[in-house]
């Protein structure tokens, strides 16, 4: 059986499984490279990229360059006599120099059903638009942003209550054994590129916390979407009694209401009903400011809130 010499670019949880099925697969992973360790938390700890810890305990080499378009840097590559450069999620576009670098270009396991959902945040994104059915595409690299031809797509239904941080862990398993399917039809010469229709893009930009910030005009069955797409990160939120309150699990209820939007209804063990521009939701948990996540009923028990009070932009 033919096999191959990868070089694997990943940095965040979802390029892991990735990592660990070609680990695991008949193919040789000579080298992965990772963005540089961050400073993370209150202490400003410099913490490895989770490729990079996956990476050690397999005793692969690892490269963590500051500068990617450099000669240096490609002949280090080139080094390694690659077949395939793979690449999930490593944060970077890569430049011409590397993406003509291996005999069999370089692949990408994106986190949507391209052409939609092009860019840094492909799952939130999915979620925060409704979608009910998301996926992965391995795609052939080009100098675009997710522009390359189509490689192998898989699909995967959204469930009703799923959030974005569910469907991570979902998609990086899909995205490992859609990629070994992939190297295997290569194999075989079975893996035709398919041009994309760039007239049914979209675009999936990075998150940043003020799309957090709830707007309790939309309807909803909107909020319910954007609530569950920036679960676990950056997370919804909004005010009440100036104290800020981070918003997860949301249920959507079709009821009549003539209260304006961002009034608390109720406040029970069920959770916070609120009105909006449309219908009423219901909020299960919650993280008050200075807090720690727990349900409504938990928060209730020692901080009664009051039917009336409305919820605000600070």
């Amino acid at each position: 059986m033919k096999t191959y010499r990868i070089i694997f670019l990943g940095t965040p949880d979802f390029a892991v499984p990735v990592l660990n099925s070609l680990i695991a697969g008949p193919d040789e992973v000579v080298a992965v490279v990772t963005q540089p360790d961050r400073e993370k938390g209150r202490g400003k700890r410099l913490t490895p990229p989770p490729v990079k810890t996956a990476a050690l305990a397999a005793g692969l080499p690892v490269l963590q360059p500051t500068k990617i378009k450099t000669q240096e840097f490609r002949d280090t590559l080139a080094g390694f006599a690659p077949d395939l450069i793979v690449v999930v999620a490593y944060g970077r576009i890569l430049p011409p120099s590397l993406l003509e670098l291996p005999p069999l270009g370089c692949i990408n396991v994106h986190g949507s059903l391209l052409p939609k959902y092009r860019g840094a945040a492909p799952i939130q994104w999915a979620v925060l638009k409704g979608e009910t059915e998301v996926g992965v595409t391995v795609m052939r690299m080009d100098e675009g942003m997710d522009t390359g031809d189509i490689l192998l797509p898989a699909r995967l239904p959204v469930g009703p209550d799923e959030t974005a941080g569910s469907l991570f862990l979902k998609l990086a398993d899909l995205g490992a054994s859609t990629l070994r399917k992939a190297l295997d039809l290569l194999r075989q010469d079975g893996l035709p590129p398919v041009p994309q229709d760039h007239s049914q893009a979209t675009l999936a930009p990075m998150l940043t916390k003020e799309h957090g910030l709830v707007d309790w005009s939309r309807p909803a069955t909107e909020l319910h979407c954007w609530i569950r797409g920036l679960d676990p990160w950056p997370t919804a939120y909004s005010f009440l009694a100036r104290k800020r309150f981070r918003l997860f699990a949301p249920e959507v209820l079709p009821v009549l209401i003539d209260s304006a939007p961002g009034v608390l209804l109720r406040a029970d063990k069920e959770g916070l009903l609120i009105a909006t521009g449309q219908n009423a939701l219901l909020i299960r948990e919650i993280q008050p400011e200075g807090g720690k996540r727990m349900t409504v009923d938990a928060y209730i028990c020692g901080h009664p809130l009051v039917p009336g009070q409305c919820f605000a932009n600070a």
